[in-house]
Order: C-alpha cells, then sequence, then structure tokens
C-alpha cells in the first residue's frame, strides 16, 4: 500500500510521535506502546509503520525506505494527564479526532497545570505512608513514624524539583534522612522493626513499577528496553540502600537493627483501612481525574484480596502471582466500562500495594549487613518480582480478550 501524501505523512508521523512520547510518559510498557502506535497508523491510512519504542524516546517512520522520526519522552505525567492522553488511541482509531486535533490536544494536555495544589499534593504522600505501614509494619508507633517520615520525603521531592543535584541524589539523601530519624527512635525503644518502618516513608520512590515493567517487557520481547528498566531499577534500589547503610553508621546501630522484623499489633483490618488511605494519598499526590478514586480503591481492594488469598496459600510468590493478575486483569476491564477511567489511572497505584520496590529495598539491605541471610532474602524478593511480573502479562492477557468480547458483543447488540 502506498505511503500517505508528503504533508499528510508529515502530520502523522508527528502524531504517532507526540501520542507515543505521552503514552511512555504515562508509564506505558515498551511493547503496549508500539503495539498502539501500530493500529493508530494503521487506522489512520499507515498499515506499513514501524514503530521502536524505549524508556526514553519513540522512533517512528511509516514505512520501509520512509525516513524515521525521534521523539524524546518528557517527565512523567500525572495522572489527570495520563487519563486524557489514553483516550486518545481509541479517538483516533474510531475517527472521533483528526492526527491534527490530537496533536493539539496532546500539547495542551502536557502544558495544563496541576488541578490539585502542591500545598495539597504533597501532604498526601503523609497518608501513603500511613497506608503502607498498615500493610507492611501494623503497628501504632510505626504507622505514625511512617506518615511523619513520608512527609519528609515529600518535603524532599518538592524541593528536588528546583536543584539538579538534589533530583539525581533523591534516594540516597531520602532513604538517609528517613532511616536516621527511624533508627534512633528504635534504639529508644519506640519503634520496633525500624526497616520495615522506614518502607512506607519512602515506597513513593521505590523503584517497584520499574522493576516489574521490566520484567514484563524482557517476558515480552523487549530486551533493551526491559535490561535497561531492570537496570536503571537496581541502581535505584542500591542508592537508596547506601542512605540506610550510611543511617545505620551515623546512628552506630549494628546489623540486628536492621533485621526483617514485622510486628502485628493490630488486627485483620489493618491491611484494609491501608488500602483505603493509599488510595485516597495516590489520587491526591498525583492529581487523579475525577471520579477516579472508587475505581482505584476497587482495584486495589481485589489485588489485596488475591495477594492476601495466594500468600495464605503457597506464600508471596502466589500472592505475587495472582495480585498481578487480578491487578491487570481488572483494570482492563474497568477502562471499558462507560465512567470507568482509563488502564493505567487505576492500574499504577496497585504497584505500591504489591510493593515490590519494598522488597527489593529489604532484600539488598540485608544482603550488605547480613550476607546469608540477606542472600536468601533477595532471592525471594526476585522471585515475588517476577511472578508479579508474569501476573501482570497474565492479567493483561485475559484483560484483552475480555475486551474482544465485550466489543463483540456490543456490535452484535447495534446491529439487532
Amino acid at each position: 500500500m502506498t505511503e500517505p501524501p508528503a504533508a499528510d505523512a508529515q502530520l502523522l508521523r508527528r502524531c504517532l510521535l507526540h501520542l507515543g512520547a505521552a503514552l511512555l510518559a504515562g508509564g506505558r510498557s515498551v511493547h503496549d506502546t508500539e503495539l498502539e502506535l501500530q493500529l493508530v497508523g494503521t487506522a489512520l491510512g499507515a498499515p506499513a509503520v514501524q514503530v521502536a519504542a524505549a524508556p526514553t524516546g519513540v522512533f517512528v517512520t511509516l514505512g520501509p525506505g520512509s525516513s524515521a522520526a525521534f521523539q524524546q519522552v518528557g517527565p512523567a505525567l500525572r495522572f489527570d494527564q495520563l487519563d486524557e492522553v489514553e483516550r486518545l488511541p481509541d479517538a483516533l482509531v474510531d475517527g472521533r479526532i483528526t492526527a491534527q486535533q490530537a496533536v493539539t490536544r496532546i500539547d495542551e494536555i502536557l502544558q495544563r497545570p496541576s488541578r490539585v495544589p502542591v500545598w495539597v499534593s504533597a501532604p498526601a504522600l503523609v497518608l501513603v505512608g500511613a497506608g503502607i505501614a498498615l500493610i507492611l509494619q501494623p503497628a501504632t508507633s510505626s504507622i505514625v513514624v511512617s506518615a511523619l517520615g513520608a512527609g519528609v520525603t515529600s518535603t524532599l521531592m518538592v524541593l528536588s524539583g528546583r536543584s539538579t543535584l538534589l533530583r539525581t541524589l533523591l534516594p540516597i539523601v531520602a532513604a538517609f534522612l528517613v532511616a536516621v530519624g527511624v533508627l534512633l527512635l528504635g534504639e529508644a525503644g519506640l519503634v520496633e522493626g525500624p526497616l520495615r518502618t522506614m518502607l512506607g516513608s519512602i515506597a513513593v520512590l521505590l523503584p517497584g513499577s520499574l522493576l516489574v515493567t521490566g520484567m514484563s517487557e524482557l517476558a515480552a520481547g523487549a530486551m533493551v528496553a526491559g535490561s535497561s528498566r531492570l537496570t536503571y531499577g537496581l541502581v535505584q534500589l542500591l542508592l537508596f540502600t547506601l542512605g540506610v547503610l550510611g543511617a545505620a553508621r551515623v546512628v552506630g546501630v549494628g546489623p540486628d537493627a536492621l533485621a526483617n522484623v514485622r510486628a502485628a499489633e493490630l488486627g485483620w483490618w489493618a491491611p484494609w483501612l491501608g488500602v483505603l488511605l493509599v488510595g485516597i494519598g495516590v489520587c491526591y499526590n498525583v492529581s487523579a481525574p475525577r471520579g477516579a478514586l472508587p475505581w482505584v480503591w476497587l482495584v486495589l481492594l481485589l489485588t489485596l484480596g488475591a495477594q492476601l488469598g495466594g500468600q495464605a496459600v503457597q506464600g508471596a510468590p502466589l500472592g505475587g502471582l495472582l495480585g498481578g493478575i487480578v491487578a491487570a486483569f481488572v483494570a482492563t476491564v474497568v477502562q471499558r466500562i462507560a465512567s470507568g477511567p482509563p488502564l493505567m489511572v487505576v492500574f499504577l497505584p496497585s504497584f505500591w500495594l504489591l510493593v515490590p520496590g519494598s522488597l527489593g529495598l529489604l532484600g539488598t539491605t540485608r544482603l550488605a549487613v547480613a550476607p546469608g541471610d540477606g542472600a536468601r532474602v533477595a532471592v525471594a524478593a526476585v522471585v515475588v518480582i517476577v511472578a508479579i511480573a508474569l501476573g501482570v502479562l497474565v492479567g493483561s492477557t485475559f484483560g484483552r480478550a475480555a475486551e474482544r468480547l465485550l466489543d463483540r458483543r456490543r456490535r452484535l447488540a447495534l446491529d439487532i
């Protein structure tokens, strides 16, 4: 099939580049982004379109022998931006908007200020810290300390927007400051299990989604993107570990202070309350679109139920596998509901709930302070991360099958 005329080809290529960069900035994996752009290109008259996406940019050519263009991925999108960007591919495929309108729309979305002011979005991380502590370390003192530490992390994140150096060193600085405070409280006997307590404070910075997405990309054959994400995620974990170990040296505590101890003062209700707090905190911190919170809660609660059920039967790996399946499947189905937000808006918060980044930090920290025990914890963390990634792949496959079934039934209903 012939390529579109030069002017149309240039506009189409520009549209695909803008859309691809926006989808990647919203957290899409490279293989999902490539598939989405190929579907859009085919619908817009370029069935031979070729796409090569990477975590930092996307290449697009409209066919063999055609010129290729590159678009760099910008800063991560807020959820209100992501909500609108995720709706554009279907609108383009259905012909509800043109390529030029899509380009204009994306530019408008990226330039739009957040509807949630910083004095609301930043303190929202306090709720996330308390919620994660309710799940990982359900003890009253740990919840309070984790919430206060999340406030410190939130302040550092705001300041890092004004300093390139602090932005680069944010993982190690945040981990060091939070760990110093928590370890001092632990030495005073005010906090049990300091290592788990500090996880809620820095959970928002831990590379959980990075590690799981990287594993998913590797499993899907995107070797370059998957390897680069995993490498970057591991480097981030090492920076966090260095911050924690530096704090331990400054405070003067031994390996026992960094033991993986779980306190469970509160009842069965603690994790479920934690999920509700995480949902509220996430929605305000990342400026989720109006009406998204109930759907975020739904996905988080179902994911937690699957995760706890799997853990009760066969431990953390099965819990991670079932949690990943449920999170991906339910998020995919929710986006097909008329009032439901796009997949990524309700799916990304589940990474904070599944806490693969927290498990990775536990493993690397224990590996540094106690090689015998640490190696076992690190291997267990890797197994869980792989299980979550596999669950996401399986859940996404089931979700896409459910989408096709729903679309087929809708078409039959319309024909009748």
